[in-house]
């Protein structure tokens, strides 16, 4: 792996950028290789590697620097949650897919340019192209009334964009998990419960999770040197609900705890086995493991991701001959 300066150099290095509307390139199977070879893999497990790096032993409650930018995608996101009481469910006996979720998706596409020229200083103005596809893909499938990883993915890949466009610094890498990505969970659990979202590309009890997946890794590297909270904390429905607005793991746990019925070694027996994983150390490292096997390198998850400009699906070796 790469020192944080080459990893920190090859993200921002993106000077004369000729912005273009992403496309589909993973159309079969064969097609994950070329992905997991590609600038945009790279790029986006960098990216997600420097935030875990970046909330190491950090409470979100603890301070953290804020840009006006962080911001602005913070108030965003509040802007577009709001819109969630504007738009209420309709009266249906269906367990899942409330079809007022497509006129929630469809607000947010038509306004997609608006929230971006709010957020982006004028000069990146002609980046919207490319970005509005990643932001618009994060909330969810409007056809299929569904949310999953796949989703969290593309929400990340838009904040990796960004990034590489040189508008978040080092200094904004603790906020975009502990502020941004935060409020973002908050949104999206909302859209879940209210239109009573499908769990895409879901493996059930075999599966993290049945919506999200870097919530965990992340979270894990906030409890890393924890004196007290072990994985097996995770248990202790006690200790889940005095920690759970201060750890993302734990807020985690708490939700599920909330939407699922019975013995959690049943409902959840993938998290339960990692509770037995002596430290937070092991349980973090072995998350990124599973991350790349259970959601980067799975068909049915990136297929449905697109490629552009800032994330291209060009194999590294290229670029190496080209700076050559």
């Amino acid at each position: 792996m790469a020192n944080d300066n080459q990893k920190v150099a090859i993200l921002t290095d993106q000077t004369n950028q000729a912005f273009i509307e992403p496309t589909k390139q993973v159309n079969e199977q064969n097609d994950i290789n070329k992905f997991i070879t590609s600038e945009a893999y790279i790029r986006l497990t960098r990216f997600i590697e420097l935030l875990n790096e970046s909330v190491v032993n950090k409470k979100i409650s603890e301070s953290c620097f804020v840009s006006e930018l962080v911001q602005k995608v913070i108030d965003s996101l509040n802007i577009i949650m709001s819109w969630i009481d504007e738009i209420p469910p309709l009266p249906t006996s269906q367990r899942f897919g409330n079809k007022a979720f497509r006129s929630w998706v469809a607000r947010l596409e038509q306004n997609a340019s608006i929230i971006h020229r709010d957020i982006l200083p004028p000069q990146f103005h002609d980046s919207i192209i490319e970005l509005t596809p990643y932001f618009t893909g994060g909330f969810g499938n409007a056809t299929r009334i569904d949310y999953g990883s796949g989703h969290e993915l593309s929400f990340v890949a838009w904040l990796c964009c960004m990034h590489l466009m040189g508008l978040f610094q080092e200094q904004d890498y603790s906020a975009l998990v502990l502020r941004v990505f935060t409020k973002y969970l908050d949104l999206v659990r909302r859209l879940q419960s209210v239109y009573m979202l499908e769990p895409a590309g879901s493996r059930g009890v075999w599966g993290l999770d049945d919506h999200q997946f870097l919530s965990y890794y992340w979270g894990s590297a906030q409890l890393q040197d924890h004196k007290r909270l072990k994985p097996k904390s995770i248990l202790s429905e006690e200790l889940v609900n005095k920690y759970s607005s201060d750890y993302i793991y734990f807020g985690c746990i708490k939700y599920i705890r909330e939407v699922k019925k019975g013995p959690f070694h049943e409902h959840s027996p993938l998290l339960y086995d990692i509770s037995e994983v002596p430290n937070w150390s092991k349980v973090n490292s072995g998350l990124m493991k599973m991350y790349i096997a259970e959601v980067l390198k799975k068909f049915p998850i990136v297929q449905h991701f697109v490629f552009g400009s800032l994330l291209p699906f060009k194999p590294v070796i290229e670029r190496q001959a080209a700076d050559q």
